[in-house]
């Protein structure tokens, strides 16, 4: 398909290889642009998803790795190709500007490639070898092999905030393909239209690689029985999730209460401390304020690394900074949130906020409809740590500043965080003695631990760790971003005197 700026959905799913209407539709609600029609997802679609990716795992499954990173590849070519119409319906399903939607559409396509490449390379394989000691005394070893192997099909739901890296052709699904798992969908009601026209990339990549058609499926839409019939159906074997604690929780507790339970890989959400050491405060205290609210609201503070809360001591310096990050939050405009949920969610976030006596607003806004402006509120460690809701996520540009009397408040304060994704930390040469201490403890908290800088941004890359204890995700051995995130998708198979012309030919 060549690039087509007037993309029209037709609103059907992608099941192995054929477009299929269900009875019933439900009409996209675009921040701009005109609204479609697309066909809501059934548990039957669901079952027969599952059933052909089954099926074609028995080929997919055991292709060379060179077949698989050619479709990665492919894929990847094949959104290119319609990336002005990708461009076109994301930004009017999401109301995000062109630009992000070109910035997500080249880290979607940036992270087939890397996973294409990974794969080749091989050492995600972890092969091992014990060669065979037939004379070892008191009993002889036998020769084995071990090496990681693809757990069959995997199941992922399309993330609101990122209608293209988080969603169809996202993360989850190029880690899982790059294992050899086939993939089902379930879309993001959010943003349809754009997973159609990811699942027509994709589609193609298929036909052109020669592939097995239940390799992927998309299921639009759907109600709460669709994501259910999903993380329950027997062949199913690990799910990929990104979204809100609630709806992810009741996910990963539908897993575990399956006749043979099945891992669920949930990216829940995170509030993302950052910590002002006092040495960094005195000395550039408004250049980090103004640079957290830049973090704080872009793109309306809808990132999962938002860095929504800020510790600083009392004190001149820690004024200092939270004057300067006032006043850049006083210079923000609207901006158009995601949805209309999103953005009821962010204005009963703030209200929950205001009701608080512990709380002082330092900046507050009336918002209404799908805009969203900045909030700002102030408390103090005790506080804080007294009360569990304000250490909850407002998916927003809302800022919690809580103030401590001294680094050892800070280390204690630290200490009472739940689970992150990110913890940041702003320092200088001398509050290295401090910043040792609290690492030691962040550590513990959070998946990714960064210095000078800001969390919004997550690197594609060997090294990133996108995950945390829980509730940030409900596996803190895992990662979402970056290649060590195919693991998630693999399990180790020891194979003991197979012989070699038996054996998988990666071991030979």
């Amino acid at each position: 398909m060549t690039d087509d700026a007037n993309f029209k959905p037709h609103g059907k799913h992608l099941i192995a290889g054929e477009w299929i209407a269900s009875g019933q539709t439900f009409a996209s609600e675009p921040a701009h642009g005109p609204a479609h029609d697309f066909s809501v997802g059934t548990v039957d679609l669901v079952g027969a998803a599952c059933e052909a990716a089954e099926e074609a795992f028995w080929t997919y499954g055991y292709i060379t790795r060179e077949e698989r990173a050619k479709f990665l590849d492919t894929i990847a070519d094949e959104i290119e190709a319609r990336a002005d119409a990708v461009t076109e319906i994301g930004t009017q399903e999401s109301g995000l500007p062109p630009a992000r939607l070109n910035g997500e559409r080249g880290r979607t396509i940036g992270q087939l490639r890397l996973f294409a490449s990974h794969i080749r390379d091989g050492a995600y394989l972890d092969v091992r070898h014990d060669a065979a000691l037939p004379d070892r005394q008191p009993l002889p070893r036998p020769e084995m092999h071990m090496m990681m192997r693809p757990i069959g099909p995997v199941a992922v739901f399309g993330a609101s905030n990122f209608p293209l890296a988080f969603s169809t052709a996202g993360g989850d699904t190029a880690a899982a393909l790059a294992a050899g798992c086939p993939v089902v969908v379930k879309g993001h009601s959010a943003h349809p239209g754009t997973g159609e026209i990811i699942a027509e990339a994709i589609l193609a990549a298929i036909e052109t690689c020669n592939m097995p058609k239940g390799v992927f499926s998309l299921i639009q839409g759907g109600r709460r029985d669709v994501g259910q019939a999903l993380v329950q159906h027997p062949l199913i074997r690990a799910v990929g999730f990104t979204g809100s604690l609630g709806g992810g929780r009741a996910l990963f507790d539908l897993c575990a209460q399956r006749p043979e339970p099945i891992p669920f890989f949930g990216e829940l959400g995170s509030v993302n401390p950052m910590f002002v050491l006092p040495a960094a405060a005195k000395a550039r205290g408004e250049a980090i304020g103004t640079g957290w609210a830049g973090s704080l609201t872009m793109g309306a503070g809808q990132f999962c690394t938002n860095p929504g809360i800020a510790v600083v001591e009392k004190g001149a310096a820690g004024d200092a900074f939270v004057a300067a990050a006032k006043s850049a939050l006083e210079e923000v405009d609207a901006q158009v949130m995601l949805t209309d949920g999103i953005a009821k969610a962010y204005r009963d976030g703030t209200a929950r906020f205001d009701g608080r006596n512990a709380v002082s607003p330092l900046l507050v806004n009336q918002n209404e409809g799908r805009s969203a402006k900045p909030a700002l509120y102030e408390t103090d460690a005790a506080n804080y740590l007294q009360d569990h809701a304000l250490g909850e996520e407002v998916f927003g540009p809302l800022g919690l500043v809580v103030r401590v009397d001294s680094g050892d408040e800070m280390i204690a304060l630290a200490r009472g965080f739940e689970g992150q994704l990110t913890a940041t930390l702003q320092l200088d040469a001398e509050d290295a003695p401090l910043a040792r201490k609290l690492l030691t403890v962040l550590e513990r908290k959070a998946g990714r631990v960064l210095a000078n800088g800001f969390p919004t941004g997550v690197e594609v890359s060997d090294t990133m760790v996108h995950g945390g204890p829980y509730p940030a995700s409900t596996n803190f051995g895992a990662t979402s971003v970056g290649t060590l995130s195919i693991r998630r998708f693999l399990r180790p198979v020891c194979y003991q005197n197979i012989p070699a012309d038996v054996l998988p030919t990666d071991l030979v």
